[in-house]
């Protein structure tokens, strides 16, 4: 990675994403030091100005960034990092920086949680026991969930409705699953469909 550190005296500014969500986190600056403390450590690691020394986000708190994928930017001088935060990001106690909470990008949060609990065999989990009894069971689920939303879409009751469509998108996550699928995959379907 041929980073340009030179153009701003020797800082980089960092965006930081989050990797399940995309939802931007936070921005930081780095020197060459920093980025190379953060490749080691795979946790971020920025050059703080005002401390004048370098600073592993989560170092006092414990809500440290778990590097995913750095990406350098068309001009060398700019990186985007995602990452895998350990809590809330900002020391205000917010998810993100610039105070946007939000549910967007949730789905593939709940999908790594569907995951972890079938790969880790959590026997105590509905979704792993649902998982084990087989493609069949998993995609009846589906089906009576689809079945229930079309039920409620019918009436007047917000509140139920919103509940079913939640129950069909997780049930499906499962089937995403054990379908070796990944909601990723079917967004790229989606985007193919768009652009036609």
């Amino acid at each position: 990675m041929n980073i340009n550190f030179e153009k701003s005296n020797g800082l980089v500014p960092v965006i930081i994403q989050n990797t399940a969500t995309l939802q931007v986190l936070m921005l930081g600056y780095m020197n060459e030091e920093a980025f190379q403390r953060t490749q080691e450590t795979n946790k971020v690691t920025f050059f703080s100005r005002s401390k004048n020394r370098l600073w592993t986000k989560g170092e006092s708190s414990g809500n440290f960034l778990t590097v995913d994928e750095i990406a350098l930017d068309c001009d060398n001088d700019t990186l985007l990092i995602k990452a895998t935060p350990m809590g809330p990001t900002c020391h205000t106690g917010t998810t993100s920086c610039f105070k946007e909470e939000t549910a967007k990008g949730f789905l593939y949060e709940l999908e790594k949680t569907i995951h972890a609990r079938i790969d880790q065999d959590d026997v105590n989990s509905y979704t792993n026991q649902l998982f084990k009894r087989g493609v069949n069971k998993v995609a009846q689920k589906v089906g009576e969930e689809a079945v229930e939303l079309v039920i409620e879409a019918k009436d007047n009751n917000m509140d139920l409705f919103k509940n079913e469509a939640a129950d069909l998108l997780y049930h499906l996550l499962i089937l995403l699953k054990y379908k070796e699928c990944r909601l990723e995959d079917i967004e790229r379907v989606l985007v193919e469909r768009a652009r036609k």
